[in-house]
């Protein structure tokens, strides 16, 4: 969720993506057209383990049942969603898609999409005669509809090409699937890649509902090569990204070329040695389709962030340089210092982000990492729910994306940077620093106002993973949430909404121990005293060695600040100076707080006009003030170094 500039605005909207390219005739009513059905899915009435539907859809479609799997999982990692649609208007672990039939996706690589392959469910609902509320809302009929729909461009391929009738060793063979892989992730050349690497290595995982599956590895598999990125753009090879600029323009021609009214970002030199330095990478979602948040980012009236990633197929689209400037996490300092990624999604309703897109997103943070220098750790690879505030009440009003179902540690480990360093959790003591992993797949916990906070979630979902711990003033679950004053400036607890980050310990976060009291833990939070569960049967906290910071020896207390701007003397008579005042934390006696960056960047780029010409345009002010980078509460906040004490990392027993 980018946050827009005083000067601009919008609303993310759109129709979405679908999982397949193919024009196919089919009933457009709810129900199937009365005629016998091509794919047998009457088994589907009784239910069977996750599994073996996979299996028996297999056997009812002659779709390998591992290609099935292969394409499942880098859908849904074979999820049910409980016959809500997601981003891209699909449903269940095959995400078969029902969007209107005028839909019109818009700009972007195999994204203008005619009716038949926008209602994906109804073509599998006419090729298996199930009803279309029961593929949509029942696991293993959803399976079969896919499984249906893609041995239907398995048919259509063959038929466009005048073959013969296929051996069923040939049908066999994963292999020969490709082109009907390709045309069921959006023509996507990155998709099949994907698939065949999985279908290549395997997958086993225990699903959101508790089930079992397992992909065998196919050492046959071949994976297809990578698909070409275009020219312009700055991705791995294997990702095949396109570059969708953003636009760099005047809002009014007729004004002169040093007028500051310009959309949608700033040039700069970030890559080279008069810009700032690039720090971090922060992940959003769009809160609406890719289609819409590529056609806004295109817009020169709205803002402009880095890179946008598709739910379906994980296609990855770049709209500026990384030299550039977006306008993305409603902090200067931030955006002056950070790349943005959007996440086709919604914050309330988590269990669409895909494993496509989780793949193409680490691929390219990885990319992005090791050219840039960006330390692949969750206090630089950041979401903007982290970003914290740039004065006292302004960080209430930040945004809270990617939200509570993004899957941090699945990330990380794709990141090849686990969360807790691969260590194991286990019991604390006071003044150890530790890192939280809840361990997402089986931490359900309570949220309220999923759709309310993100229209288009639905309600939210009970056994949904999460990835945070609650924080509670007290060492009991029925003790109020922990305060926040940034969230809640009157004081209150904090709450289940879904939006409300007051009393939540995130995957990655760092914390210091202060006390011990049988299975909880207590530790320094957002200027506060908490505690939280860290049960002997399920630890969730991983000792991690590291440098510490409390109020400077004789002090009361220490402020915190959103940015770290440089002192007045720093600026040049050309640049008005950009006065820090603290945001609403402050660090208090008794507590202590992990330290997290020691290199933290003071400086101020000033750019206020088009063409950059006047004096002091497109400069990085830097300054000597010191400032280290805490983790304090749920954001990444600044003190100076003046204000605190370091305190060496504790020596491993």
């Amino acid at each position: 969720m980018s946050i827009a500039m005083s000067r601009v605005g919008a609303i993310i909207a759109g129709t979405g993506l679908v999982a397949a390219l193919v024009p196919t005739a089919m009933a457009t009513a709810s129900n199937p057209a009365s005629t016998p059905p091509e794919v047998d899915c009457s088994w589907t009435r009784s239910t069977v383990p996750l599994q073996d539907a996979f299996s028996r859809a297999a056997d009812a479609s002659d779709v390998p049942a591992e290609v099935l799997k292969a394409v499942s999982y880098l859908e849904s990692r074979w999820d049910d969603h409980g016959a809500r649609p997601s981003a891209d208007g699909g449903y269940g672990p095959m995400n078969l898609t029902d969007l209107p039939p005028d839909n019109d996706s818009g700009k972007g690589d195999g994204a203008r999409l005619d009716a038949a392959s926008a209602r994906t469910a109804r073509q599998g609902a006419t090729l298996t005669g199930l009803d279309l509320a029961t593929i949509k809302g029942e696991a293993d009929a959803n399976i079969c509809a896919g499984a249906a729909v893609l041995a239907s461009y398995r048919s259509q391929r063959s038929v466009a090409n005048d073959a013969a009738a296929e051996s069923t060793s040939t049908r066999a063979d994963v292999n020969t699937w490709q082109a009907a892989v390709a045309r069921y992730g959006s023509g996507s050349k990155g998709f099949v890649r994907q698939v065949y690497t999985h279908l290549r290595s395997g997958e086993s995982r225990v699903t959101a509902q508790g089930h079992s599956v397992t992909l065998t590895p196919q050492p046959q598999a071949t994976i297809p090569a990578a698909p070409a990125s275009s020219k312009r753009t700055d991705c791995p090879p294997t990702l095949g990204c396109e570059w969708l600029p953003a636009p760099y323009e005047k809002l009014d021609p007729t004004d002169p070329d040093t007028t500051g009214n310009y959309g949608n970002h700033d040039l700069a030199d970030r890559t080279g040695k008069a810009g700032p330095q690039l720090k971090y990478i922060v992940i959003h979602d769009t809160e609406g389709s890719y289609n819409g948040s590529v056609a806004l980012v295109q817009d020169p009236t709205y803002l402009a962030w880095n890179y946008t990633i598709r739910s379906a197929d994980g296609h990855v689209a770049q709209h500026l340089d990384a030299k550039d400037v977006g306008w993305h996490a409603g902090n200067w300092y931030v955006n002056m210092h950070s790349i943005g990624i959007e996440h086709e999604g919604k914050g309330g309703n988590g269990g669409w982000y895909t494993e496509a897109m989780y793949q193409s997103s680490a691929e390219l943070v990885k990319h992005l990492a090791k050219r840039y220098s960006i330390a692949l750790d969750p206090q630089h690879v950041i979401g903007h729910d982290q970003v914290p505030g740039t004065v006292a009440g302004n960080t209430a009003r930040m945004h809270w994306d990617p939200g509570p179902y993004w899957d941090w540690e699945h990330y990380f480990d794709l990141l090849g940077a686990p969360i807790g360093g691969g260590q194991a959790a286990n019991a604390v003591s006071p003044g150890d620093v530790v890192t939280v992993r809840p361990g997402q797949a089986g931490n359900p916990q309570t949220l309220t106002q999923c759709e309310e906070q993100s229209p288009g979630s639905g309600p939210c979902q009970a056994d949904a993973p999460t990835n945070f711990v609650p924080l509670h003033q007290a060492p009991s679950e029925a003790a109020p949430l922990a305060k926040d004053v940034a969230v809640h400036p009157s004081g209150a607890a904090g709450s289940t909404v879904v939006s409300d980050v007051a009393g939540r310990a995130q995957a990655g976060n760092r914390l210091v121990v202060k006390a011990v009291q049988g299975d909880w833990v207590q530790v320094s939070w957002a200027g506060e005293l908490v505690w939280l569960h860290n049960p002997s049967s399920r630890r969730v906290l991983v000792r991690t060695p590291g440098a510490t910071v409390t109020v400077k020896t004789g002090t009361t207390s220490a402020p915190a600040y959103g940015r770290a701007y440089p002192e007045q003397s720093a600026y040049p008579t050309t640049i008005p100076y950009q006065a820090v005042s603290p945001v609403e934390y402050t660090l208090k006696p008794g507590q202590s707080y992990a330290l997290t960056d020691r290199t933290v960047v003071t400086d101020y780029f000033n750019a206020k006009t088009y063409d950059g010409t006047t004096p002091g345009d497109r400069t990085d002010v830097r300054g000597v003030d010191v400032y280290y980078q805490v983790a304090l509460a749920h954001r990444v906040v600044y003190v100076r170094a003046s204000d605190v004490d370091v305190h060496p990392a504790r020596p491993t027993i």
